[in-house]
């Protein structure tokens, strides 16, 4: 097994195994996984898909996952790690839109097996790129990071397109309406925009009247358009806790929230655990969609 750890904020590991063995490294982000050779079958929360030469898997926060290896496999986890964005220079434009697009990956990532990418050509580009990462880490220097670093950008851009036209939002089913897979997804592009939000703009946008905007919301997610949009907002609140150095205030006023005070009492109302203790016991509550049960 080759354990590679390079310029933060990422590890990449590449081994090759007859036989899963679970790993105790903790993953508060998340991990890209390519399988450059082998087959079997990937399992999570007892859901399973299989996996073969060029498929590529994001793992999810969450213990249980694992592969059923039916002809050796080698796999490269490159796992995005909080490093990275905890103490970061504030002035650093790349790397708050850097954590943006990780937190957008994380939050709206629905935790299923299977195959994220759906575009050849994006799984050609993920391959080489990732390829790219781990022979800049064998060689490591200060001369790779700035490369390191761009090429994981390319990596977050292509993972979000294809989530963006992946049916991965919560709530959507295989006989769900087109249109919720574009409302939610210009919700959470733009969760952070109160105006952009409101009822009547959702309206102009996806041409309803109003008030069917809120029925078809329920219809289709099986929650109220507001306890959607707050429960979005709390998820990326705790991404934002576990994963970097951004205060209460600064996380409130980004989010839209009125202030920090609003912002405890909202989170501990859908969390069930006041900010403090969350930090505490780090361990995701909202993001934890499909909770593993024996």
């Amino acid at each position: 097994m080759e354990v590679l750890e390079a310029y933060k904020p990422f590890e990449i590991q590449e081994l090759k195994l007859s036989e899963w063995k679970q790993r105790a490294v903790k993953n508060n982000f998340f991990e890209l996984v390519l399988i450059k050779e082998g087959e079997g079958t990937q399992c999570i929360n007892y859901n399973e898909y299989p996996y073969h030469k060029g498929s590529i898997f994001l793992l999810p926060p969450l213990k249980c996952h694992s592969f059923i290896i039916e002809k050796p496999t080698k796999f490269v986890f490159l796992k995005f790690t909080d490093s990275f964005f905890k103490n970061a220079n504030r002035t650093s434009i790349d790397r708050n839109e850097w954590f943006k697009e990780a937190s957008f990956i994380l939050s709206n990532y629905n935790q299923l097996p299977g195959d994220i990418v759906k575009n050849e050509i994006d799984r050609k580009h993920l391959t080489r790129l990732v390829s790219m990462i781990l022979e800049e880490s064998r060689s490591f220097g200060e001369e790779s990071v700035m490369l390191i670093k761009s090429l994981m950008t390319s990596i977050l851009e292509l993972l979000i397109r294809n989530i963006k036209k992946s049916n991965y939002f919560e709530g959507t089913k295989n006989n769900y309406d087109d249109r919720i897979t574009k409302m939610l997804g210009y919700i959470n592009e733009n969760i952070d925009k109160t105006e952009l939000l409101k009822v009547e703009n959702l309206a102009d946008v996806f041409m309803m009247s109003p008030t069917y905007v809120s029925e078809f919301f329920r219809k289709q997610v099986k929650m109220s358009l507001r306890e959607y949009i707050i429960k979005a907002k709390i998820k990326l609140v705790e991404i934002r806790l576990l994963n970097s150095d951004y205060t209460i205030t600064e996380i409130a006023d980004e989010l839209a929230f009125t202030d920090a005070s609003h912002l405890s009492k909202t989170f501990k109302k859908y969390t069930g655990s006041s900010i403090r203790d969350f930090k505490k016991n780090g361990e995701y509550v909202l993001l934890k969609r499909n909770v593993c049960v024996a």
